[in-house]
């Protein structure tokens, strides 16, 4: 190898060391995408210095075409589509890796020893079913696909089986890289394999199935890196494919789950037992007008703000921050609780608070600032649903049972903004709704919000 294209690639495997350590605090968090960002540049410009680049007519044509769409991503589509983005992003990945297996099977196929031969058979397995996997969760994200678990009759039991049939096949041509029947059969199985793995997870789980896919695609990249001797896919790959499954452990931990039952358990149903929903019945909900919860928050001194998806969706992380400087304008204290699995990706509720120029120092994980909502006057709760249900410490036939949410039941008065009184996604009803200090204001939180601005005291 050209030590010049080594040089560049050992200065974009440091560069994106450092970007991932960056990524980890809110502060250093854009440095780490710089930095990342440029790791990046180096490593294609090692490769564009690569001998064997018999032209660049064609690189030139999928760099404008790529980088347009791009572009377009990235100005067309919302802070509040990021987890479905990110989706489409990890299916791109996948099938780039699962593509470039196959152009290696098909050019060196019979004269492939076993290492590069498993090698490429791995990068296609988990590139196919990360570019299929990560369709069906955008479709579930975006509303395509239902997003509640589609399960059927030994489901588990059949998929187990196809992934073995599918690791079977891998071996195989692992050990005799002529069988190229083989090769072809497990890639089309491995597209199956995707699809019927992400199929029964429901929406309640779509943040560690993000993560998971992700994990997914570093993999496939890491080994296209051995399949092709490119030692920064190899790193690179190693550090997405690290990253991406201790943070599916990490956030199923924090839903209190083991990570077998995200993958088998099919949570996140549409429908619930009655059970479930027993501690509900008989109680009425208490609908406060704007002007009633612009009263109760001005009379506050602490407030903590706990976030979910419905700010998301209406694109309300401004006006949380311009009523939280209103709020401590008049004196009052204001926090806001992030809980690990809010939204539909892993950090949505911290990038939008973030982009809205919330102070990081403002901002605390669940565990930090749970046990601070007895002492609150008032838990705002702007659209979250299934972190904040009550359910979930006590009720143990509830789905979410033993999963930590948001003490708002334990603050003095709690505001809850909501659309309607439609379930969330483990498609349960809330406890909180109908719970003695809560008061329910419905509509478009990014209107009620500005509304609760204007009439504050």
């Amino acid at each position: 190898m050209n030590p010049t294209i080594e040089l560049l690639y050992l200065i974009g495997s440091v560069l994106f060391v450092m970007g991932l350590r960056g990524l980890g605090h809110p502060e250093s968090a854009r440095r780490g995408v710089i930095l990342s960002e440029f790791g990046m540049a180096f490593a294609v410009a090692g490769t564009l210095l690569h001998p064997h680049i018999v032209t660049y007519k064609w690189i030139a044509i999928a760099a404008v075409i790529g980088s347009g769409i791009g572009i377009a991503m990235s100005a067309l589509i919302p802070m509040t589509k990021m987890p479905e983005r990110i989706a489409l992003s990890h299916a791109f990945g996948g099938l780039a890796a699962a593509l470039v297996g196959v152009v290696e099977f098909y050019n060196h196929g019979h004269h492939l020893d076993h290492i590069k031969a498993g090698a490429i058979s791995f990068e296609v397995l988990f590139g196919g079913l990360t570019f299929t996997g990560s369709l069906i969760a955008f479709g579930k994200l975006q509303g395509i696909v239902p997003g509640r678990n589609i399960t059927y009759k030994f489901q588990n039991q059949s998929n187990i089986v196809v992934f073995l049939l599918t690791v079977a096949m891998m071996v195989t041509v692992t050990m005799d890289p002529s069988q190229s029947v083989v090769f072809y059969c497990m890639m089309f199985v491995a597209f199956l394999l995707g699809v019927l793995l992400v199929i029964p997870i429901g929406g309640a789980d779509m943040p560690v199935v993000v993560a998971l896919l992700n994990s997914y695609a570093g993999l496939a990249a890491s080994a296209t890196g051995f399949a092709l001797g490119n030692n920064v896919l190899i790193i690179a790959g190693a550090l997405d494919g690290a990253s991406g499954f201790i943070l599916s452990v990490v956030m199923s931990r924090a839903m209190n789950r083991s990570f077998a039952n995200v993958l088998f358990g099919a949570f996140g149903s549409a429908g619930d037992s009655p059970a479930a929903v027993a501690d509900s019945e008989g109680k009425e909900v208490r609908e406060a007008s704007v002007g009633d919860a612009a009263m109760l928050l001005s009379g506050a001194t602490k407030v903590i703000v706990v976030p979910g998806y419905g700010m998301a969706v209406a694109q309300a992380q401004h006006a949380v921050r311009e009523l939280g400087e209103k709020l401590e304008e008049n004196g009052v204290q204001v926090s806001y609780c992030i809980h690990p699995v809010a939204g539909r990706m892993p950090g949505h509720m911290n990038v939008l608070l973030a982009e809205a120029n919330v102070p990081y120092d403002q901002l605390f994980e669940l565990d930090e600032i749970n046990d601070e909502f007895q002492h609150a006057d008032v838990a705002l709760v702007v659209g979250a649903n299934d972190t904040v249900n009550p359910a979930a410490k006590h009720n143990e036939s509830s789905p979410i049972y033993g999963m930590p949410v948001a003490n708002c039941d334990l603050a003095g008065a709690c505001i809850v903004l909501k659309r309607s009184m439609n379930a969330g996604f483990a498609g349960i009803e809330n406890e909180l709704f109908t719970s003695e200090n809560t008061v329910m204001t419905f509509g478009d939180a990014k209107v009620t919000l500005e509304s609760i601005i204007e009439n504050l005291i």
